[in-house]
């Protein structure tokens, strides 16, 4: 009789099945089979990155943002095609687990990149590029102020020369990517360009400038070096 109330005890008790990892075989094999085996691991995997992502994400948004939510679904499902098509690229160097949050993490910061700069214009992002751009090089709460004017007459320099010696569309892009940081592949769709003209259009413009600089006796070293 107790035997029997043991075993009915134990009848009784919600089922519970405990996921059983993966290790990087069977992670691959599982997604590269069909049926209900791939389609559990991807659920899995949905699960990994949908929760590991907001913690990843929050350095740069908030929780709270209306958009937050959005973004990591976006960025979980976009997440899981990449994988897919990339599966014959994983070299088993890390976890599987871990090589698939890089691609997540990438992926949603570019997403949130596109995001931000989505309904700004590019007039815009040409608007008084002095302040912005200046602004944004004077790093610490106690610059040097010889250092800063320095930072100062150079941009100017550089400033000038991008509005004189470059196209329209050349000084949009110049500015829009390197003093904004705006991704190429939303300036392309901005400028109504194809990407890889784009590029061909930016490096123009760097060649252009590279050589009116040396004109004035700049080297990009001696740029850079007045900026760290």
């Amino acid at each position: 009789m107790l035997l029997i109330y043991a075993v009915r005890i134990e009848y009784n008790q919600p089922l519970k099945i405990k996921k059983m990892a993966r290790d990087n075989p069977t992670w691959i094999a599982d997604l590269t089979s069909i049926g209900q085996r791939r389609e559990s691991a991807l659920a899995d995997l949905r699960e990994i990155v949908r929760n590991g992502l907001p913690y990843a994400l929050s350095r740069w948004l908030s929780p709270a943002d209306p958009g937050f939510e959005s973004l990591i679904e976006e960025a979980t499902q976009e997440t899981l095609m990449r994988v897919l098509e990339k599966l014959d690229t994983f070299r088993g160097q890390s976890k599987f687990t871990t090589w698939v949050y890089k691609i997540a993490v990438r992926i949603a910061l570019s997403d949130l990149r596109r995001h931000r700069w989505r309904d700004v214009s590019l007039d815009e992002l040409v608007e008084k590029p002095e302040s912005l751009s200046i602004s944004g090089l004077m790093s610490g709460k106690e610059p040097d102020p010889e250092l800063t004017t320095e930072k100062r007459d150079l941009m100017e320099v550089i400033l000038k020369i991008i509005q004189q010696e470059l196209t329209e569309k050349q000084n949009q892009a110049i500015i829009a990517i390197t003093m904004h940081g705006i991704p190429l592949d939303e300036l392309a769709n901005k400028m109504n360009m194809e990407r890889n003209a784009l590029y061909k259009l930016i490096h123009d413009a760097r060649i252009r400038l590279k050589n009116r600089l040396a004109e004035q006796g700049l080297t990009p070293a001696e740029i850079l070096a007045t900026f760290e």
